[in-house]
């Protein structure tokens, strides 16, 4: 791949950049390298494994180790949700078990950033073999537990291994394929999350029907073992000469991290749910993290090195992509939140059909980024992703077009156009923001990413769940039937039991939800105006991909 890249085209050829390298390229002209190391730090300086250096054969076991560490992340969320009645039964805490989740994502969330930068400063490897094992550990003690407070304190556990999996993956894949060739990389890993949408609901149905609950953790083990073993067998990072001095671990920047991400990540998942949106709970969480949010702007800007270093904002392209790809997680809770509600309320779908439903998104999108390279190598990173996004929104302010109630192949398709769209969006900005930085630069870049986006779901999580509430709330304000109930969780588990009301309270609820997932959609392609606006405004027009050179070939030692 060559040209210029990005946000201008790359032609067939060598990744080098054209002329001086712009933001993101890092100092100089030439090829740039890792700091002290006198290496080259494009894809594959780390390991080896790139261009024709290495044969698909060679990169197999480390692709299959990253595929079943995906799969470790990917599958939690949804096999966990399916055997909630029956941890609630046995353990109890129904009041707090959205914790389970909640905390979970917490801990993946606000330490993506911290492991992006132990692994540019260490080697993924053992950033990677750590969060494995803090993974299986987190899974044995939720295997383990003994009332819903020790569930919950073990789900975070889990979810520091979490943010090691997803952020440290995505970056040894983009090291170990050359830019012409990530797409196959990222298309198997977006497959992953495809096969695990579908699997999971169906894997912890089964356990909770016919086994324990707590076999939902256990089966983890053995997948995560291969994993490991395979980690610790076929990845083989090059031993790097020693920095002139020795690497400084940010402990005060990732602490305050840290602290900033579970105090506002509390506010917004808690908020409106345990305490109202203008309590002093919230306004306190709020303002704790605004202040926390400072102190940490105070002490990263002081510490050599940083955990969140002020180049991911400087750069026009790094900084573009973290706040297109937090938009995009942002509209993404429409269709995986509140799709499933409307499916089941208004189209009186069981919990089965409605899941596929939502499911057939993730069968276009793998198929979408997969040959997203035969459009960026075209027209370039950039005018890509805003196509992408183009369909994205458009398809976004189709549904609430749907005819009421409609029929389920309607937004199937929705769901099904809207999959291929995002996958022609997120594919080329990932790949093109790693294909900017250098080796000792890409973790700190891939997490900064990864952490925008989580954060822009929680965000959407709480504004349009505020949106649908509120909505609701005003239809059944003025409800002709009195003693109806007033938030959406409410709602749905009425029209749950039809005999419970009558037809003409029946009609109007479903009428009342399909309104008000209307308005979640309508705000989803808010957030898709808004990812478009960025990517024209502030992404540049060409992203300034780094010249990539042949490594070492990736020896597989038996």
């Amino acid at each position: 791949m060559g040209g210029t890249g990005g946000a201008g085209g790359t032609d067939s050829g060598s990744a080098a950049a054209s002329g001086p390298p712009g933001p993101g390229a890092g100092p100089g002209t030439g090829p740039v390298t890792g700091p002290g190391t006198g290496t080259p730090a494009g894809p594959g300086a780390g390991y080896g494994g790139t261009g024709t250096a290495a044969s698909d054969r060679s990169r197999r076991p480390v692709v299959a180790a990253l595929m079943l560490g995906m799969a470790l992340a990917a599958i939690d969320g949804t096999i966990v949700a399916t055997a909630v009645p029956q941890i609630v039964g046995d353990l109890g805490g129904f009041a707090v078990f959205s914790w389970l989740f909640s905390g979970y994502l917490l801990a993946v969330t606000v330490t993506l950033p911290v492991y992006g930068k132990l692994s540019d400063t260490f080697g993924r490897k053992p950033v990677l073999i750590a969060g494995i094992i803090l993974f299986l550990a987190g899974s044995v003690l939720c295997a383990a537990a003994w009332n819903m407070a020790a569930l919950i304190a073990f789900r975070v556990v889990q979810g520091l291994g979490g943010g090691a999996l997803q952020g440290t993956v995505q970056t040894i894949a983009a090291d170990l394929y050359p830019l012409k060739e990530r797409p196959k990389i990222q298309a198997r890993l977006s497959t992953v999350w495809a096969t695990s949408a579908v699997a999971g609901p169906a894997i912890g149905g089964l356990l909770a029907a016919y086994a324990d609950w707590r076999w939902i953790f256990l089966i983890n083990l053995p997948v995560g073992a291969i994993a490991l073993w395979l980690v610790v067998r076929h990845l083989h990072e090059p031993a790097r000469p020693r920095p002139a001095t020795r690497p400084r671990i940010d402990w005060a920047g990732a602490l305050a991290v840290f602290a900033t991400g579970a105090l506002l990540l509390t506010a917004l998942v808690q908020g409106g749910v345990a305490w109202p949106w203008l309590s002093a709970p919230s306004l306190g969480l709020l303002g704790a993290s605004a202040a926390m949010g400072a102190l940490t702007v105070f002490i990263e800007r002081r510490a050599a090195e940083p955990v969140i270093p002020g180049w991911v904002w400087r750069r026009r392209t790094i900084a573009s992509v973290n706040l297109a790809l937090g938009a995009m997680g942002l509209l993404m809770v429409a269709p995986t939140v509140f799709l499933p509600t409307y499916a089941q309320s208004v189209l009186g779908l069981g919990p089965i059909a409605a899941g596929f439903v939502l499911s057939v998104m993730t069968l276009s999108w793998p198929v979408a980024a997969a040959f997203s390279d035969r459009v960026y190598n075209r027209i370039g990173f950039r005018r890509t992703a805003i196509t992408g996004m183009t369909g994205a929104l458009l398809i976004l302010l189709a549904f609430p077009l749907l005819p009421f109630p409609g029929s389920p192949w309607q937004p199937a398709l929705i769901m099904l156009l809207l999959g291929a769209a995002l996958g022609l969006f997120q594919l080329p900005l990932i790949v093109g923001v790693q294909s900017t930085v250098g080796w000792s630069e890409r973790g700190t870049t891939t997490a900064s990413v990864l952490f925008c986006r989580q954060v822009g779901q929680s965000l959407g999580a709480a504004l349009f769940g505020a949106v649908a509430n509120g909505v609701l709330a005003s239809r059944l304000a003025a409800a002709p039937v009195p003693g109806l109930p007033g938030d959406l969780d409410a709602v749905s588990h009425a029209l749950e039991d039809p005999a419970a009301l009558s037809a003409a309270a029946t009609e109007y609820l479903r009428r009342a939800v399909d309104t008000a997932v209307d308005y979640v959609f309508v705000g989803a392609a808010g957030a898709a105006a808004l990812a478009l606006l960025v990517l024209v405004v502030v992404a540049p027009r060409r992203f300034p991909v780094i010249e990539e050179r042949e490594s070492p070939s990736l020896e597989s030692k038996d």
